[in-house]
């Protein structure tokens, strides 16, 4: 017997909450004209919840007709999958510098929200989210004071 499947309102709150996080966090990227911007961050983190409701789903339809069904099992391609995203955000030496590991970094944590957003955890999605934002404000912060110093 199938368990209860997901109702389509919460399936739209879980794609619509992924996808106002990724804006949020792919929002200073963007003003800095880096390669992953907003929309990049918002459809990893779209396209993670929803892979990650694909997997819950199949999981609740099929439960107890086979020992083979894991929800974590599509899940954990996108943790592999997305490092493709990142590579390609960082390919691109500007004189011998690589340069975007912190967008594909970003991207690559928006995708892991974007998972725990399809799952329903939304408080683990909410601090991660917090987590991440405050990781960005704080490096910023302390890099614009260094760029000050320098300029004193």
């Amino acid at each position: 017997m199938p368990l209860e499947a997901i109702p389509w309102w919460e399936m739209l709150a879980r794609l619509i909450l992924a996808a106002i996080i990724g804006a949020v966090i792919g929002w200073n990227p963007q003003r800095a004209h880096k390669p992953a911007g907003m929309r990049t961050h918002i459809m990893v983190s779209l396209g993670s919840a929803l892979i990650m409701m694909i997997s819950l789903e199949l999981f609740l339809r099929y439960a107890g007709q086979s020992q083979n069904i894991d929800p974590g099992r599509i899940a954990a391609q996108v943790v592999t999958g997305i490092g493709f995203i990142g590579a390609g955000t960082i390919i691109h030496a500007e004189g011998g510098l690589v340069r975007g590991l912190t967008t594909a970094a970003s991207v690559w944590a928006v995708a892991g929200i974007g998972l725990a957003c399809g799952a329903g955890m939304y408080i683990l999605a909410g601090l991660g989210t917090a987590v991440a934002l405050g990781a960005l404000a704080l490096v910023n912060l302390l890099i614009n004071m260094k760029k000050k110093a320098k300029k004193s």
